[in-house]
C-alpha cells in the first residue's frame, strides 16, 4: 500500500500571489506585451473541427464490440475531450470572442461541452474566475483539495486511486468547498447537454453514449494530459506555487501548460503564450517547470513527500467578489 506522507496538512501562507505583482513588473518593462491580449478566432474552428469529429466517432463506433468501445474511448476520444475541456477553458476567459461579447463565449463554451456528456462549461466558467482572483485562498479556490483528500489518499495505492478519480473531484468538490446558487445559464446548459446526449442514444445507439462518457472520464483521469491537473499547482518544490510545463502536449492543450505565464496574464489566449515567454524570458527562464507530465503523474504517485496536501492555502484578506 506504500508508506505514509510526510506531509500532514497544506503549506499555510501569509503573502500575496506573486502572479499579479510579476505581471505590474514584466508590462513595465515590456507594454508590448498588451498587444497579444486580443481574441483568438483560430479557436472558433478549431473546436467546430473537435466537435464534428466526435459527432464521426460516434457514428463510427456503433456497432464496434464493447472491447472496442473502450479502447477508441481511450485512445481517441479522451484526447479530444480532455482538449475540449481547455478550449472551454479559453473560452471562460473570453478567448474565441473577446471581452466585448461575453455572452457569445458563454454559448459556444455550451457547444463546446457537447461532446464531453455532462454539464462543465458555465459553472467552470464560475469557479475557474474564483482560481485566479484568489488562488489558494481556503474556501474560494476549488482547485484545492479537500482536507479528507489529503488525509486519506496518502499513500502509494491510494494516490493511484485518486489520480484515477480526478474527474469525479473535481465535479464534486465544489460542492463542499464553495457551494453556489444555481445559475439560469447553469440550468439551460444541463437542460442542452441532456437533450444532446439522449439524441446520441436516440440516434446511435447506447455505444455512442458510452464512449462519449468514457472519453470524458478517461480522459480526465489516468491519462497523461491529465498530468497537467498536478503540474500546474501542486508544490514539488517548496517555495513555488504555480509551474509551467514546456513539452509536446501544449500542442493538444492550447498551452495550457505555460502556467506561470497564463497566471500572470489570463487576458492572453493560449496560442500567444509562447510569445510572453519569449518577450519576457528573464521572468520565466530561471522558474522550475516541467518537460513531461507523464512524469509528473508518476513523481506524485511514487514519492512519499506529495500528495493532495502539497498545496500552497492561503486565508484570503480583504473583500471577496465571486462569480
Amino acid at each position: 500500500m506504500g508508506n505514509r506522507v510526510a506531509r500532514e496538512d497544506f503549506e499555510w501562507v501569509y503573502t500575496d500571489q506573486p502572479h499579479a505583482s510579476r505581471r505590474q513588473e514584466i508590462l513595465a518593462k515590456y507594454p508590448e506585451i498588451k498587444s497579444l491580449m486580443k481574441p483568438d478566432s483560430n479557436l472558433i474552428w478549431i473546436v467546430i473541427l473537435m466537435v464534428l469529429s466526435q459527432l464521426i466517432a460516434f457514428y463510427l463506433v456503433k456497432d464496434l464490440d464493447w472491447k472496442w468501445v473502450i479502447f477508441w474511448a481511450y485512445a481517441f476520444g479522451s484526447c479530444i475531450n480532455h482538449s475540449m475541456t481547455l478550449a472551454i477553458h479559453e473560452v471562460s476567459h473570453n478567448s474565441a470572442f473577446g471581452h466585448c461579447k461575453p455572452m457569445w463565449n458563454r454559448w459556444f463554451g455550451v457547444f463546446a461541452n457537447l461532446p464531453i456528456g455532462v454539464p462543465y462549461s458555465v459553472s467552470f466558467k464560475r469557479y475557474h474566475m474564483d482560481h485566479h482572483r484568489y488562488l489558494g485562498s481556503d474556501g474560494i479556490d476549488v482547485d484545492i483539495p479537500t482536507d479528507f483528500e489529503g488525509w486519506f489518499f496518502c499513500t502509494t495505492f491510494r494516490k493511484f486511486i485518486w489520480v484515477i478519480l480526478q474527474p469525479l473531484f473535481y465535479a464534486f468538490r465544489p460542492l463542499f468547498i464553495n457551494p453556489k446558487p444555481i445559475s439560469y445559464l447553469e440550468i439551460i446548459n444541463t437542460v442542452i447537454q441532456i437533450t444532446f446526449d439522449v439524441v446520441i442514444y436516440c440516434v446511435f445507439g447506447v455505444k455512442s453514449l458510452v464512449y462519449m462518457l468514457s472519453a470524458s472520464l478517461l480522459g480526465l483521469g489516468l491519462h497523461p494530459i491529465s498530468g497537467h491537473f498536478i503540474a500546474e499547482h501542486y508544490m514539488f518544490l517548496k517555495g513555488h506555487e504555480t509551474y509551467s510545463y514546456y513539452g509536446p502536449l501544449n500542442l493538444l492543450t492550447f498551452n495550457v501548460g505555460y502556467h506561470n505565464e497564463h497566471h500572470d496574464f489570463p487576458n492572453i489566449p493560449g496560442k500567444n503564450l509562447p510569445l510572453v515567454r519569449k518577450i519576457a524570458a528573464e521572468y520565466y527562464d530561471n522558474l522550475p517547470h516541467y518537460n513531461s507530465w507523464i512524469k509528473v503523474l508518476y513523481d506524485f504517485v511514487m514519492d512519499d513527500t506529495i500528495s493532495p496536501y502539497s498545496r500552497m492555502k492561503r486565508h484570503q484578506k480583504g473583500k471577496v467578489f465571486l462569480e
